[in-house]
């Protein structure tokens, strides 16, 4: 799953040419906020992310995996584990995801929702925060297990 990361990456890097400093740095604090389990810190790093992404097709996108990491953080500081559903990438939106499975292929629409949440914003802030690269590394095993619990559903098994 090292290759299918890999390959995301460079498929994502030229609808994410790069942010200001302070957005990029914003994205990847709101990734690793959220890792480790600052939820009160995720949801303002998010929403602070929010207000700095300017308008676009793929920065619709990524302004809804923040929404959904927003959402689950404030869900976690409140003590409910369960991924919410309520907030679902559209069909325009899901060209930007790593796991894009049919809906009948789908267990856990929650789950696969916030991975591919985790997982987009892990990469938009690796691509456009230089600055946080090395602390996002760290994090890189984490995204390709992330990735591998959905290697039968891609059909990469």
């Amino acid at each position: 799953m090292e290759r299918y990361l890999d390959a995301y990456i460079e498929r994502i890097r030229p609808y994410f040419p790069g942010f200001p400093e302070e957005t990029a740095h914003e994205i990847a604090s709101a990734f690793l906020a959220f890792k480790y389990g600052l939820y009160a810190n995720a949801v303002r790093e998010c929403t602070h992310a929010l207000s700095l992404i300017p308008a676009g097709e793929a920065n619709t996108a990524l302004k809804k995996a923040l929404e959904i990491l927003r959402t689950n953080a404030q869900d976690r500081d409140n003590s409910q584990v369960i991924p919410e559903t309520s907030i679902l990438f559209s069909d325009a939106e899901r060209q930007y995801v790593a796991v894009n499975l049919l809906t009948e292929n789908v267990e856990d629409p929650g789950t696969l929702t916030l991975d591919n949440a985790l997982i987009l914003v892990y990469v938009v802030a690796l691509i456009t925060s230089p600055d946080d690269y090395e602390a996002l590394g760290e994090h890189r095993r984490m995204i390709v297990r992330m990735l591998s619990d959905y290697k039968k559903a891609l059909g990469l098994e």
